[in-house]
């Protein structure tokens, strides 16, 4: 073997690669956890697990640059190092068995929870009673939408990532008769009448609900129970021009209609749909609470879930600690709005490796316990041995 390539082996199969991985990973973890106070939950995972690198702006700039490894870099390093320690060093062997499947469990450990952190997706469906629904929305990210409504039986629509919004410039779709000009973006704003606040700036916006509001612009949340509330002007650009500018956000709710061209159109920001393949009617919510107090004790939804073929039509009681596993979604009990108690909140996790984490765990418990006996055995078979 070339000395250059052993020395890029040795690299890859040393303990101390291993020792110094997982001290990064220590200092890494410490990190986060402090930031975690300004961050929140989300926040630190995206900056510090969910990375190559954690990004910091170099001061008095908008220039991010990469200051220490992340979770991604540290993880995937650790895997290699593992696999390469196996391939180069341990024989298979009797007596190492309970050594190999630790650590192959290990292995799969590290590649689920990378699989987690690309694949998985959450969302949340909120239902009143009576109400059916056959998609969830996000909680972190939002859509800038604009529908065609002028089919009674069903609407066109077209979605575009809030990623492109903040881009801004011209946006021009095959499926829409006019351009769409991002004239500005704001990752987090609250909205006020222009009565409650005679000294506003002018409004930017001409048409809908846009001239009767004013946009204040305030900075980014990373609290894990509060959410940002993106807005945008967008300007509609036709053959003929400008046809207006709109206003939107996920506050303002429903979406705001006009006309053009004979069809009738809607355009909003909204929370970021997820659409499945069957739908669900909440037919009744009941919570429970500790007496003498107003803390929840048990939330329970008694859901009716249906598909188009009606190939399935069944009720389901879906309560904390037993959520419904369908179509690939785990359907949790996460909340309900104390104001309203015929309301449920649903959390729905899309997660495709959901149970590698259950079987390395069980393959590590396994192989250590067996490795432990390994060697109880042969101490008891020497003690045996001297014995006589």
């Amino acid at each position: 073997m070339p000395p250059l390539l052993r020395q890029f082996r040795d690299f890859f199969v040393s303990l101390r690669l291993t020792v110094g991985l997982l001290g990064l990973s220590l200092i890494l973890v410490f990190w986060a956890t402090v930031a975690q106070v300004n961050l929140g939950i989300w926040g630190v995972q995206e900056k510090f697990f969910h990375s190559f690198f954690v990004l910091e702006k170099i001061p008095g700039t908008a220039i991010p640059v990469p200051v220490f490894p992340g979770g991604y870099f540290l993880g995937g390093l650790l895997l290699i190092n593992l696999v390469a320690a196996h391939v180069y060093r341990f024989k298979l062997e009797g007596r190492k068995a309970g050594i190999l499947l630790t650590h192959t469990g290990l292995i799969l450990l590290l590649v689920g929870e990378l699989l987690s952190g690309l694949l998985q997706q959450e969302s949340q469906m909120r239902l009143d009673a009576g109400e059916s629904k056959n998609y969830s929305e996000s909680y972190r990210q939002d859509e800038l939408v604009v529908l065609d409504t002028t089919d009674p039986k069903f609407n066109e629509v077209v979605a575009i990532p809030e990623a492109v919004v903040a881009e801004g410039g011209l946006i021009q779709h095959p499926k829409l008769p006019f351009q769409l000009r991002l004239r500005d973006y704001y990752p987090n704003a609250i909205i006020q009448l222009r009565e409650q606040l005679p000294n506003a700036a002018p409004a930017m916006a001409n048409n809908g609900i846009g001239p009767r509001v004013a946009l204040i612009p305030i900075p980014l949340t990373y609290k894990q129970d509060e959410r940002n509330a993106p807005a945008a002007n967008v300007e509609l650009v036709g053959p003929e021009g400008s046809l207006g500018t709109w206003l939107v956000s996920p506050l303002l709710g429903m979406p705001q209609g006009f006309t053009y061209q004979g069809r009738t159109w809607e355009i909003a920001l909204r929370f970021k749909r997820y659409y499945h393949p069957f739908s669900m009617t909440l037919i009744n919510f009941t919570h429970e609470k500790y007496a003498g107090t107003d803390i929840p004790k048990n939330f329970a939804s008694r859901i009716r879930l249906q598909t188009p073929d009606a190939h399935e039509d069944r009720e389901v009681l879906i309560y904390m600690n037993n959520p419904l596993r369908y179509a690939g979604l785990t359907f949790y009990q996460a909340s309900f709005d104390p104001s309203n108690d015929h309301n449920t909140i649903l959390q729905v996790v899309r997660n495709p490796s959901w149970l590698l984490p259950y079987v390395s765990c069980l393959m590590m418990g396994l192989g250590l316990v067996i490795q432990f006996g390994l060697h109880l055995t042969g101490f008891i078979r020497k003690r045996a041995a001297k014995a006589v």
